[in-house]
């Protein structure tokens, strides 16, 4: 199965015509917003609507057969924008320019929008940027960012990605128009899956939960190996306290290598949501001390990840530290 697209290189898609349309009726009014904020939950479709709304200001010729916002993969503009080598649209992204992530996007990154739009477009209607995400941008960054919202450039428009608008600075939110972007359904989420990836149908469905709506996710999950994921997540909490120590070892060995970080994440991702369902389950049997338990257990394994990648922790360590917390969770 072959990694998805970046959206810069996605020309399908589906599920947003509301928003296109609201983006087009502001557009075509004369009455465009100098920012917009994209929220909604990751991987529903919010950063694929920025690149197409970014392909029509910047002038791409429309193609009806890609949708409301659709543009031709062959036009110049889309080429350039595919290559990032359009001068007139800027990208702030957690993605360095050697390719490799970084812990959040730099305030240097967002003190260079003021300079990209106080320039005419040189060979665009508009001069656009797009932030994937504006949650990954730090304390500094947002307040960079926020003086040039308070300056609205001319022929310039932004897009902000947020997958989790309440996070960001008010007076960030106050100066941008909102389009959200809702959740699919299970069974819409299992069509585009199945579509997608050509998975049998109750596969494609257990991703769709998984994914909580999000077609992307799902799609994400898919690569990453989150239906194996699940079943190790599955028989390692539901055999707890007493869990394989050969078959721990096993999964701490997976760790390994570059691959062994995806196969980390995602084995901590299904642990997480699985834990979430168990104190959910001790809040609606209305038991105070599991309920405790089991949320002291999801804040380690929500953690871990995040530490691991701050302070280069040991995953295998780190993943026995989690088995540790939820014996005591199940002990208790």
């Amino acid at each position: 199965m072959s990694d998805a697209p970046h959206p810069r290189e996605t020309f399908a898609y589906e599920g947003g015509e509301g928003v296109e349309t609201a983006f087009l009726d502001s557009l075509e009014r004369g009455r465009l917003h100098h920012a917009w904020l994209l929220t909604g939950p990751e991987g529903v479709g919010k950063a694929t609507f920025a690149y197409r709304a970014a392909r029509r200001l910047l002038g791409a010729r429309p193609d009806p057969q890609f949708g409301l916002l659709g543009a031709s993969p062959d036009d110049p503009v889309s080429r350039q924008v595919a290559s990032r080598s359009h001068p007139d649209l800027m990208v702030l992204e957690r993605e360095g320019e050697d390719g490799k992530a970084r812990k959040y996007i730099p305030v240097d990154d967002a003190r260079r929008l003021p300079e990209f739009f106080s320039k005419a477009p040189g060979s665009a209607p508009y001069r656009v940027a797009i932030i994937d995400a504006a949650d990954d941008m730090n304390v500094n960054a947002a307040n960079a960012l926020l003086k040039t919202l308070e300056e609205p450039p001319v022929r310039g428009v932004l897009f902000l990605v947020s997958n989790a608008p309440g996070g960001l600075i008010a007076t960030i939110r106050s100066r941008c128009r909102r389009l959200a972007f809702p959740p699919w359904s299970d069974e819409r989420v299992q069509a585009f899956v199945q579509a997608s990836t050509g998975l049998p149908a109750d596969q494609a469905l257990r991703l769709a939960h998984m994914a909580k709506g999000a077609p992307g996710r799902a799609m994400v999950m898919a690569e990453q190996g989150a239906l194996d994921a699940e079943v190790v997540a599955h028989e390692i909490l539901h055999r707890l306290p007493e869990v394989d120590e050969a078959a721990l070892l096993a999964v701490a060995d997976s760790f390994r290598g570059a691959e062994g970080q995806k196969r980390f994440e995602i084995l901590f991702d299904r642990l997480q949501d699985q834990v979430r369902g168990m104190a959910t389950q001790a809040v609606d049997a209305g038991t105070s001390a599991e309920i405790d338990r089991w949320a002291r257990a999801w804040e380690t394994l929500s953690a871990l990840p995040r530490d691991v990648e701050a302070v280069n922790l040991d995953r295998g360590d780190a993943f026995f530290t989690a088995i540790g917390r939820l014996r005591e969770a199940a002990r208790a």
